[in-house]
């Protein structure tokens, strides 16, 4: 009885010592992912002078200045987020419909290229962008599709990395009988698709939107190559402006608050599909 009880108590000891070593481990963490919004924030609060005398634990009282001069520096800034919210916003939509639609296809019907197609798909993923960049630029000089936002949207429905992460989800909570049933009572594929398996996937649609949406946000390199009308520009390229500009007129103070201000519609984004983020991931990494 005795050591039933020991037994009982160094386990619950060892459950407690656990919990705070992960409760530890996770604020530790937390603390290095959000200190550099911190630092971001209170450096769009400072002036260029300010910046270069170092860190400041605490907001200074430049930050309307800041704003005042990225409004100025910066003429077109509204219509760069305008442009960065339209075009993250129809590559996150058509990613992660397509790539589920892709990915149903794969895991629903059975054809004998279907292995073979799926290795195809995740072999891309091998490919840097970088590498098909001169070819992609010269095709849309040839079919005139330069400063256009087409070939920045477009080709987000050929995502092999969304694609996997809805294969996998789909492995770990979608059976196959769930279709089956939709078939036997009458329901047409596009019906069974849009009507049943969206709302299954939400969890894991939730999560590649974000993904997808920041990454798209943050992508300087393909509109730089491809946009040159200053009203079509991203933030990103605004941004990359803003640093390029003549060293005597350099403010470092408006360069943290373009940035810190270009960040809000991320941040709204997440908080919108935040809570589908934990089921989502933890049922897409794993294979049932």
């Amino acid at each position: 009885m005795a050591r039933a009880k020991n037994q009982n108590f160094s386990k619950g000891l060892n459950i407690h010592t656990r919990r705070t070593i992960s409760y530890v481990v996770l604020s530790i963490l937390s603390f290095f992912c959000l200190i550099w919004f911190y630092i971001l924030f209170i450096n769009a609060t400072r002036s260029n002078s300010d910046l270069t005398t170092g860190f400041s634990l605490l907001p200074s009282n430049y930050a309307f200045k800041n704003w005042a001069g990225m409004r100025k520096s910066t003429s077109d800034f509204v219509r760069g987020m305008i442009n960065s919210i339209f075009t993250s916003g129809c590559s996150a939509v058509l990613c992660v419909y397509f790539s589920t639609m892709t990915a149903y296809a794969i895991h629903a019907y059975d054809f004998k290229l279907k292995k073979a197609l799926y290795t195809f798909i995740l072999a891309v993923m091998m490919i840097p962008t970088q590498v098909t960049t001169l070819g992609f630029v010269t095709m849309l000089n040839q079919i005139g599709l330069v400063d256009s936002y087409i070939p920045i949207i477009i080709p987000s429905i050929a995502a092999p990395v969304s694609f996997f992460y809805m294969k996998q989800y789909m492995d770990s909570t979608l059976p196959l009988e769930i279709i089956e049933a939709a078939r036997i009572d009458g329901s047409g594929e596009v019906r069974t698709f849009n009507s049943i398996i969206l709302p299954i996937m939400k969890p894991a649609i939730a999560v590649q939107a974000i993904f997808t949406f920041v990454g798209s946000w943050n992508n300087y390199f393909t509109p730089a190559l491809i946009l040159t009308e200053e009203k079509k520009k991203t933030l990103p390229i605004l941004i990359a402006d803003l640093r390029s500009a003549d060293f005597k007129k350099f403010d470092m103070g408006v360069v943290y608050m373009t940035i810190a201000f270009s960040i809000f519609p991320v941040i709204v984004i997440y908080l919108i599909l935040s809570k589908n983020i934990v089921g989502g991931v933890a049922a897409g990494s794993v294979k049932g």
